[in-house]
């Protein structure tokens, strides 16, 4: 549930970098996906034809504020985007480091502690740090996006752990992963571990077919959560017998 907004389809598709419009389209299709994120610069260079592939693709749109390097920047995008999508949803990113993209925590704090005050809900993109979590959520953030690695990078789970404590400790507030996700299998491992959703972009859009890319992350995720609810075995150090010992033969010597 994010906000009051339950999702039969736990993938969140990127829109940026596709190849061409109907590629994008017929992603967006195959993907089955039921939010699809748009940066504002982006809605401001694609044109009347990308407006038309947003309105009619059926999706919920989820602005974000990718580019900001400030919380007054990203506050001022906030507000842009929501004239433009008329939504209250907004995907905060607020990069702190140039290479890694990694969000600066305490621009991100305050970025969404005026931007929740203001009737936002917000998505922050986040690293996968339980203080730094802690902060949003008092900010009146509901939803946390930790980032899987960095974005573009395709490495997939970088901090399994780390991530798999940040599950256990925000039992009760949807995490999405944003970032990272380079494979449908990393997609659905990060399922089978309790995370409500994936963000992705890079790994769809930069596929040498996109609408089938789109359709594999679907049917992973699907897949993980499903795993993830029927309940994964647990792992063991030692082998363990998977035929009974009861009603085999005994030979007497």
């Amino acid at each position: 549930m994010f906000y009051g907004t339950d999702l039969t389809n736990r993938l969140m598709l990127g829109t940026a970098q596709y190849p061409s419009p109907e590629i994008l389209r017929a992603a967006i299709s195959a993907s089955g996906a039921e939010v699809i994120t748009v940066s504002l610069r982006r809605e401001g260079t694609g044109g009347a034809g990308f407006r038309d592939i947003l309105r009619k693709s059926g999706c919920r749109i989820l602005p974000n504020t990718a580019g900001c390097h400030s919380a007054r920047e990203a506050v001022t995008t906030a507000h842009m985007a929501r004239e433009v999508f008329g939504t209250t949803w907004i995907k905060l990113e607020v990069i702190g480091h140039a290479d890694t993209l990694q969000p600066d925590p305490f621009a991100l704090v305050e970025a969404a502690r005026i931007l929740c005050a203001d009737g936002f809900e917000v998505f922050p993109y986040t690293t996968e740090d339980l203080i730094l979590g802690e902060k949003l959520i008092e900010a009146g953030c509901r939803v946390l996006m930790p980032w899987g690695a960095p974005i573009g990078s395709g490495q997939g789970l970088r901090n399994i752990e780390g991530l798999r404590t940040m599950r256990a400790h925000f039992r009760d507030v949807p995490l999405v992963i944003d970032a990272g996700i380079g494979a449908p299998s990393q997609a659905a491992q990060a399922m089978e571990m309790g995370f409500d959703a994936i963000l992705l972009n890079t790994a769809v859009a930069k596929a040498l077919d996109p609408v089938a890319m789109a359709e594999a992350f679907a049917r992973a995720i699907a897949a993980g959560k499903q795993a993830h609810d029927a309940g994964l075995m647990p792992r063991r150090d030692m082998a363990q017998a998977s035929t009974p010992v009861f009603g085999m033969a005994e030979l007497l010597a």
